[in-house]
């Protein structure tokens, strides 16, 4: 019982981090109503910022320092994720506005290439680490329940604990914020946002800017993990079935989502790839996702889109 549970503590961990990547990819469809699928490459522009910021400011010795260095970094690896925001809005999408989504969708493809490819010409194509002190010990929990205990990373405990904090203050400020109402509205229905005095131009700015502060985190944590390195674009990868599974448009579908797939394919990993041969854990999300597509095509809390003729 104390292995299961500790299989289920991981895969709830790893699925707090796969919604926090996911919410990236809900927060541009509510707004614009296309599939972001540059998220990835916005992941590894910042946490290759993240990193190389924080290797280019000085260290004075200490941990006082080392944390200064770290704040500094992640404010101007932010402030380049609000400029790259703003020249996303300007350059590209304020000229597709009312456009079919198929052009907002390609128009998010050269997006993804782009900062690929401008990301490593300016930060260097090495692998590179970022160390934010969080602790990397294993500790164990529940010693006087079960024998031996439930042995749990302190790094994932922390990583989940940040990215559940990020995700209940986005759900809060999409729900009570006049500007989370904005962004409501505008991806209901561009035109009307417009007609009703929403200035679509600062909505797009302001939600890219957040996607991008998801981005960063998400990248910081991705980049503790494994190192800030050109894969990391691909843990966008791990995130699609999450957004499909939750609802393109909805947050707590977001977290749901990424929960059930951490979990599922944790426990699938282990208790049915042990008899075939392993390899489950890259392929489960998206079985999971085809067989609820086929009973729930809008996802589990996807809005169900009725045309009227």
């Amino acid at each position: 019982m104390g292995f299961f549970i500790e299989a289920l503590i991981g895969g709830l961990m790893t699925g707090m981090l796969y919604s926090l990547v996911a919410l990236g990819f809900v927060l541009i469809f509510k707004a614009s109503g296309v599939f972001n699928f540059a998220q990835g490459a916005m992941v590894l522009f910042a946490a290759l910022a993240m990193a190389r910021f924080s290797e280019w400011f000085p260290h004075w010795g200490g941990f006082d320092s080392k944390l200064l260095a770290n704040v500094l970094a992640f404010i101007a690896a932010m402030a380049l994720m609000v400029v790259v925001a703003w020249l996303i809005e300007r350059l590209a999408l304020s000229k597709l506005v009312n456009q079919e989504g198929i052009t907002l969708l390609m128009a998010t493809l050269g997006i993804t290439y782009f900062l690929d490819g401008f990301g490593q010409t300016l930060f260097g194509s090495d692998i590179y680490k970022i160390d934010v002190g969080l602790p990397k010990d294993p500790i164990f929990l529940l010693e006087s329940v079960f024998e031996g205990g439930v042995l749990v990373n302190k790094e994932d405990l922390y990583a989940a604990a940040i990215a559940a904090a990020l995700v209940i203050g986005l759900s809060m400020f999409f729900q009570y914020t006049s500007t989370g109402r904005a962004l409501r509205a505008v991806a209901d229905d561009h035109q009307a946002a417009q007609s009703i005095g929403i200035p679509l131009n600062r909505i797009w700015v302001i939600v890219w800017s957040v996607a991008g502060f998801v981005a960063l985190v998400a990248g910081i944590i991705w980049g503790s993990k494994l190192g800030v390195q050109f894969s990391l674009s691909l843990v966008a990868l791990k995130a699609l079935p999450v957004v499909i599974l939750g609802g393109l448009t909805s947050v707590p579908g977001a977290i749901i989502g990424g929960l059930i797939i951490g979990v599922g394919e944790k426990l699938a990993e282990i208790y049915i790839g042990s008899k075939i041969g392993g390899g489950i854990e890259i392929w489960f999300g998206y079985v999971l996702v085809l067989f609820v597509l086929l009973v729930r095509p809008q996802g589990l809390f996807g809005e169900k889109i009725i045309d009227r003729v």
